[in-house]
């Protein structure tokens, strides 16, 4: 390619994709022949290749038509989150026996800072596996973008917006914040907080989103003093039924948004002196063991974690297979399981 004169090399991937006016990952599955993609993108990507002179790394594109039969699940948390949290193990455990069936191998990887972020996209760029798997995925995550520019199938755990882009699996998390809160209205609770995820997760935002249209569908006014940010884990939990206390302490209910930060606002509760459920009703999302453990067992919104493994492992291989031109897209449903904490 000559810019003023000048021999700049042969064109590059990027170069192509901005000519044609589309993302690098269409490029590189117009290149590799994959069916996912539309008619117009074919036609404006081959026009840009015709113009710029793009010639394909031909060893690459050898290496990117074979098959390792190994999938890489990928959770960017600590060890000690990975274990200690139900989620994530039953997302492994749907993952995995859905893997084993197609007798694929799993490669589990965790991701804590953007040096093994970086140490991870090399890896993809050598092509040692055939698809990506993503779970816990923030708003301004550029791994999954970055696994679809490589050409490479992925599938994300929840999404990061309401326009994602990339194929997903998800729960009914507004219905869950909404089925919550119409259950504590139902018995007669007024002051109802609640305890968010990280609001950079669009799970987190989904499931206030259904707290507050609970709020408005029991007819009950919106306070923001009694929302409080939390972080998903047990302590995020305790740090925010701590701060819901001393801002709204004529608080009878509590929807936290996870199992686990349930558990951390039960433990404050009970420091403070309130009963659970007599002076304050709770109620969880995840309907995991930590629910039906707890002291008195937990009411929590059942999310089918174990099968949304599974439906990712089967979209991610149908996308393996290039069954679909399509971006499969699932949303599972939830369901409100009563216990005795409300």
């Amino acid at each position: 390619m000559v810019v003023s004169g000048r021999q700049t090399g042969r064109p590059t991937l990027e170069e192509v994709a901005a000519r044609a006016g589309v993302g690098r990952g269409t490029v590189s599955r117009v290149i590799n022949g994959s069916p996912r993609v539309s008619e117009q993108a074919r036609t404006a990507v081959e026009r840009a290749v015709a113009e710029l002179g793009y010639v394909p790394n031909r060893a690459a594109r050898a290496l990117a038509g074979s098959r390792t039969d190994a999938v890489a699940l990928v959770i960017p948390e600590t060890e000690a989150r990975l274990f200690t949290e139900p989620y994530f193990l039953d997302i492994i455990r749907g993952v995995s026996v859905e893997l084993a069936d197609a007798d694929k191998q799993l490669l589990l990887t965790l991701i804590r800072d953007d040096k093994e972020r970086q140490r991870f996209e090399h890896y993809l760029a050598a092509q040692r596996v055939d698809g990506v798997l993503l779970v816990s995925v923030h708003r301004e995550d550029p791994l999954p973008d970055q696994v679809r520019m490589l050409g490479l199938p992925a599938v994300l755990n929840g999404r990061r917006s309401e326009e994602e882009p990339v194929a997903f699996v998800d729960s009914d998390n507004v219905g869950a914040g909404r089925s919550a809160v119409a259950h504590l209205a139902g018995r007669g609770r007024s002051r109802i907080a609640t305890i968010t995820g990280p609001l950079d997760m669009y799970v987190a935002r989904c499931r206030l989103d259904g707290y507050r249209a609970g709020l408005a569908e029991a007819g009950l006014a919106p306070d923001e003093s009694l929302v409080a940010t939390g972080d998903f884990t047990e302590e995020g939990g305790r740090l925010a039924m701590r701060d819901l206390l001393e801002r709204g302490p004529d608080l009878d209910a509590v929807f936290a948004a996870s199992d686990v930060m349930a558990a951390g606002a039960r433990s404050v509760l009970r420091e403070a002196g309130r009963r659970v459920p007599e002076d304050v009703a709770l109620v969880g999302v995840d309907d995991s063991a930590v629910a039906r453990h707890m002291d008195p067992p937990l009411t929590s919104v059942r999310q089918p974690i174990e099968e949304m493994g599974r439906t990712m492992a089967r979209l991610l291989l149908q996308e393996i297979a290039q069954e679909s031109a399509e971006q499969p897209r699932r949303v599972l449903p939830t369901e409100l399981v009563v216990r005795a904490s409300s």
